[in-house]
């Protein structure tokens, strides 16, 4: 994907899966790649129309939560690109649990029963529902790994402050709750999700992407029941079937480890599992979108200009 140089640019950042760019030192331009990540590792190829499903998912999912709570999107200029409020981010990612599942379960099965601080009940099986969300923060990393941390670690350290701390936990609590509706409605069920938050002055906005499923875990409604009385795997829509893939194929991000090898055939499968989601979760078909780096460029400056 190439690299932009718009007006009044002022810093250039490329994430895992993001590039994002600071203009004005107000405004942010986000543009989603087809890059996908795994165990904080970029992995060594693009998956088709991966980066408009993320942004399209994320653009519909902050304009049915912006009731709940501010957040930093202004426009969406293209199909992979977003325009929005520069914030000063909060140094966690509130990550929100419904189910026992992922890194949530594989910390319960190695005998553990305390994550980031709240204690797990015995007699659990794995996706089972907790009698309650429960949320189990992470510090952000500028690199490598971001860690588990307790609510408690986060105030005492004071990573946040507890007066933030109190919003934001609002926030993701009624955030999650409104998921988990907009899933049922397509007969899904949102297991997991992260949110990040941000400050303007004393304000507090929703950043990023939210409910996609780079942020999320969703399970199908339909026979979930059924699977769990036989203990059998949930089908999920999710980036969990590429963990697991890797996870089977001996890379789990550790030093040492190579990414494995990804076939065309693969790469088409990840793929169509992203667009899966896409109609699933916004109940619309999926329109591919193909741009030439002319066109987002203009774009995107059309939409800098009517906000600068």
């Amino acid at each position: 994907m190439a690299s932009f140089n718009f007006p009044q640019q002022t810093n250039f950042y490329r994430g895992k899966v993001r590039d994002v760019y600071t203009i004005g030192d107000k405004w942010l331009v986000m543009i989603a790649s087809n890059r996908i990540s795994a165990f904080d590792v970029i992995l060594s190829k693009p998956i088709p129309y991966k980066g408009q499903v993320l942004n399209q998912i994320a653009a519909f999912m902050l304009d049915a939560t912006k009731t709940i709570c501010p957040n930093w999107l202004e426009a969406t200029p293209t199909a992979n690109s977003a325009l929005g409020k520069k914030c000063i981010p909060l140094r966690v990612e509130m990550v929100i649990r419904g189910n026992i599942t992922g890194h949530a379960w594989r910390t319960y099965n190695n005998g553990e029963r305390l994550l980031c601080g709240v204690i797990m009940a015995d007699g659990m099986k794995e996706n089972d529902f907790f009698s309650s969300p429960i949320i189990t923060p992470s510090t952000k990393a500028d690199v490598g790994h971001d860690e588990d941390i307790s609510k408690a670690d986060i105030i005492n350290k004071n990573i946040v402050s507890a007066v933030d701390y109190k919003v934001i936990e609002k926030y993701t609590y009624a955030l999650f709750e409104k998921g988990k509706a907009l899933a049922a409605k397509q007969g899904l069920i949102l297991v997991d999700t992260k949110y990040e938050f941000g400050k303007i002055g004393d304000k507090i906005y929703l950043m990023d992407e939210i409910h996609t499923p780079d942020s999320s875990r969703y399970f199908y409604n339909d026979g979930y029941e059924e699977r769990q009385a036989k203990s059998e795997r949930q089908k999920q829509l999710s980036k969990e079937f590429v963990r697991e893939w890797l996870i089977e194929n001996n890379f789990m991000g550790k030093q040492g480890q190579v990414v494995p090898y990804m076939s065309d055939d693969w790469i088409n499968t990840i793929s169509n599992r992203y667009i899966e989601l896409y109609e699933k979760v916004i109940g619309e078909k999926f329109v591919p979108q193909d741009i030439s780096d002319d066109e987002q460029y203009e774009s995107i400056v059309k939409a800098i200009g009517a906000v600068t």
